[in-house]
């Protein structure tokens, strides 16, 4: 799938309502909730570009591993909790892949994530006149009119090193989460993050290592260790994580509430101590835990080899990596046991990290433009109810953040609520970026909207 290359310099010519950064499942339902309201309200259309790195739509390729599944229900797409009526849900997109009967039959809310991928693509290719691909943000300058900043212009080259400016009366921001690697760990071809995965192993299979090392114990950890288990038939795979063993997800329907719409409101609504205290209590439905069926899976695979003495998944608990070597031939790891500290330095052909992820510096992006933005104590953005970063009185052009999990909880940064999400924004910029009516009493319904 491609798009229209990107445009020459239109600073000031042409002047977008949405200039989106970033073009992975956010921004994707962001430019839906566009194109729908632009089919409903042709009289008012909100004119939207949006602006990616990557040549065509791609998210987390590297984690597409064959029979992995989805940890969210496939009725938290792109738009279903929006507009269930849309044609853009994954419902239509089985149905235009032929494949709605099958589905149903498979009793599952959970599809592939090569099939939700596939999805993705699927609405990608049909919101393609919003998007322009190879197109890398590089920074974004503000312009001023009698001491106001009235628009926001987004510098972005693309693969040839052509710069462009882009000029919208709003920017969205949503360029998703980096990979976090420890501060000692130097990425090669024998040292990488898990999001390189799908990427390397048929590269690392050839080579026909002897051992490869997992660090790591959150749901990307134990599905690396499992897939290069599978892929690697004669490698030992050693993962090395502090817990005793993989901690269960807890998806029970009471904390899944954590999820839900409506917990964003009282989680931008809380004191900071309560803030915390529910990003505490509800860590374990989405960090640093695994799914039951593949913690039962792994510990099924390590019994049946200790039944056979072939040991070749080897869980280091209580365990971890407390130096590092890489030489021509070998990546050497240093591997401590925490209750006694005891310690082995195990030579690997690979060594990968899944360590999770880090969210963009907004303000590095921001550059000149972050100064007129508000921080809070921890130097974060403050970032209001509707997304919109809060800024200095001067500020008319808007600013928006998808991804701000300290201000609006865990759901910030995952599918649970992105069409709910992206309706809000939406809303917003037609507003203007005026606060929105306080709820309706007992309806959690804006009053000039009831």
């Amino acid at each position: 799938m491609t798009s229209e290359v990107l445009p020459q310099d239109v600073s000031g010519d042409e002047v977008w309502d949405i200039v989106g950064i970033g073009f992975g499942p956010s921004n994707l339902a962001l430019a839906i909730a566009v194109h729908e309201h632009n089919l409903a309200h042709p009289q008012a259309p909100v004119r939207a570009l949006f602006l990616e790195r990557q040549a065509a739509f791609g998210w987390h390729r590297g984690m597409l591993i064959d029979d992995a599944t989805m940890q969210v229900s496939f009725l938290k797409d792109l738009v279903t909790m929006r507009n269930p009526a849309s044609d853009f849900s994954f419902l239509c997109y089985l149905r235009d892949r032929d494949r709605l009967a099958e589905f149903i039959n498979h009793k599952t809310l959970f599809p592939l994530r090569t099939e939700f991928h596939d999805y993705f693509e699927w609405a990608a290719a049909r919101v393609a006149d919003q998007v322009h691909y190879d197109a890398e943000v590089t920074s974004v300058r503000p312009v001023e009119v009698d001491g106001e900043i009235t628009h926001l212009d987004v510098i972005a080259k693309d693969g040839a090193g052509r710069v462009r400016t882009v000029r919208g009366r709003n920017i969205v921001v949503a360029t998703g989460l980096r990979p976090k690697l420890p501060a000692d760990a130097v990425p090669s071809d024998r040292v990488w993050h898990n999001i390189e995965l799908m990427h390397r192993v048929d590269g690392l299979a050839r080579t026909d290592p002897h051992r490869v090392l997992v660090v790591g114990s959150g749901q990307s950890a134990a599905e690396v260790a499992a897939e290069l288990h599978t892929a690697l038939p004669r490698a030992q795979v050693c993962a090395v994580f502090a817990r005793y063993g993989y901690a269960p997800a807890d998806d029970s329907p009471f904390a899944n509430r954590i999820f839900d719409p409506r917990a964003v409101d009282h989680f931008h609504g809380a004191p900071p101590d309560v803030r915390r205290m529910l990003m505490d209590y509800h860590r374990n439905t989405n960090y640093s835990v695994v799914d039951m069926d593949l913690i039962e899976d792994l510990y099924a695979r390590e019994y049946r080899e200790s039944v056979s003495g072939r040991k070749r998944l080897d869980i280091r608990n209580a365990s971890r990596v407390t130096y590092t070597r890489e030489t021509d031939e070998a990546v050497y790891a240093t591997v401590e046991f925490l209750p006694t500290g005891e310690t082995e330095t195990l030579e690997c052909d690979a060594l990968v990290y899944a360590t999770g992820f880090h969210p963009v510096d907004v303000f590095a992006l921001l550059d000149r433009v972050a100064a007129v933005c508000e921080r809070d104590a921890s130097g974060r953005p403050v970032v209001d109810r509707d997304y919109r970063l809060r800024t200095a009185s001067n500020m008319r052009a808007g600013i928006y953040l998808q991804g701000s999990e300290h201000s609006h909880g865990l759901t910030a940064s995952l599918l649970s609520t992105t069409a709910v999400r992206v309706g809000e924004i939406l809303e917003s910029v037609q507003r203007g970026g005026s606060p929105v009516a306080e709820p309706a009493p007992g309806t959690g319904i804006p009053a000039a909207l009831h």
